[in-house]
């Protein structure tokens, strides 16, 4: 499926919550004091969970 030329990002929800996305982990990743986040961290900032992770608490 070919987008419209009068489409903008606007009118992708998916693609304006990749942005939001790759936008908080750049924050994350700016403040970390680490080199690289983890991939715990990356779901923590991605409010993900991985499949048949055990449940925190």
């Amino acid at each position: 499926m070919v987008p419209s030329p009068l489409a903008s990002v606007q009118d992708d929800p998916v693609a304006l919550a990749e942005i939001e996305w790759c936008g908080e982990l750049m924050i994350a990743a700016s403040a970390a004091d680490e080199e690289r986040l983890s991939f715990a961290r990356i779901d923590e900032v991605l409010e993900v969970a991985r499949i048949g992770a055990p449940a925190a608490g």
